[in-house]
Order: C-alpha cells, then structure tokens, then sequence
C-alpha cells in the first residue's frame, strides 16, 4: 500500500514540475495545482505541504533529472569534451511540442524570482552552482585526461560554459528564436572543441 502511495506522489510530483516549468511559480496558482493534480487544497498540504513546498521538490526533481541526463550524455561521448559538446548541442535541439517551456525550469525560476524570496532564490542559485561544480569536475577530468593543457583551469571554464548555457536557455524563450538556437549550440560546442589539446 505505501508503495503504491509513493507512485502516486511521484506522479503528482511530475505533474506539477511540468505545470510550474511551463506557468513558472508566480504564475501558477493553488486552482492551476488543483485541476492538474486532480487535489483538493487540503491533500495538496497533507501531501507537500505547501505550493511552495511542493515547487521546491519539483525543482529539485528536475535539477537531479538535467545533472543525470548531463553525466550520462558525457559517459556517451568517448572523451569528456566531446561529451561537453554533446550535451551543449542537445540543448540546441528542439524541445518538442511536449515540453512545457522553451527555457530550462531553473532559468525561468532564476529570472522570475526576486532577491527578496530567499528561499527559491538561493535554492535556484545553489541547483545551479552544483551544476557549475559538475561542469567543474569534467573540466578537471578533461584536463587529467590530457585533453586541456595542463594550466587549463577547470572552474573558469565551468563558468563560462554556465554563462553560456544561460544565454542559450534565455535566448530560446524568444517566441522567433527556435531556427537560431541549434546554430549557437553549435557555435557553443565548437567552442569546447577547439579546447582540445592537438
């Protein structure tokens, strides 16, 4: 029984990430949560608590689905710079007509909050530093690996390559961007590229 319970959060949790991805926090409201998750205001408190609550879960859920989806794109690329690039130009990719936004959640989440909401604030900001440690990490493993020089530093280069996603993921929320986004993916992965050491 608890374990069909548990399905059954994950599930709304989905539904939700997917409703707060596309309608953003400010712009979901306790009926948008309703109607979606199918829940009475009470059973969405006994279950996460609060709407806010439940966005945090929801963008932690997606923060730790990019992180895997990053490592796993990079174990398929044969070196880790060609495996950086990779993920850079899947980015580019069309979406798809089932994806709730043009833009990454915890972009959309970074943009619309103010620095008064602490809370979402710093937890958008600290998805995305851990994110940045991750890029980090392969930079350094990249560099270990001989692909970069040997005075190639990791954590600036993680920097940028966050800088530059950002611009990407901001820029795809342009109603007219969707045919230049795969071109500057590519432009952004050549760039990682023509890091490599000959």
């Amino acid at each position: 029984m608890a374990r069909h319970a548990e399905f059954d959060r994950q599930e709304m949790l989905q539904k939700a990430l997917r409703l707060f991805w596309g309608k953003g926090y400010q712009g979901t409201s306790l009926k948008d949560l309703e109607k979606v998750l199918d829940l009475r205001p009470g059973s969405i408190y006994a279950a996460f608590g609060s709407k806010e609550e439940l966005f945090c879960e929801a963008l932690r859920a997606y923060s730790e689905a990019a992180r895997r989806n990053f490592e796993e794109t990079v174990a398929r690329g044969g070196t880790t710079l060609s495996g950086l690039a990779a993920h850079i130009r899947g980015i580019g990719r069309p979406a798809g007509d089932d994806a709730p936004a043009r833009a990454c959640m915890l972009v959309k989440t970074l943009l619309e909050t103010p620095d008064e909401d602490p809370k979402l604030r710093r937890l958008a900001e600290d998805m995305m530093r851990a994110m940045e440690g991750v890029f980090t990490d392969a930079f350094r493993t990249a560099r270990e690996a001989g692909e970069l020089p040997a005075d190639a530093d990791p954590e600036r280069l993680a920097w940028r390559l966050q800088a530059d996603i950002f611009g990407l993921r901001t820029y795809a929320q342009r109603t007219d961007a969707a045919d230049r986004v795969p071109y500057l993916a590519d432009d952004i992965a050549r760039g990682i590229e023509a890091l490599r050491v000959n």
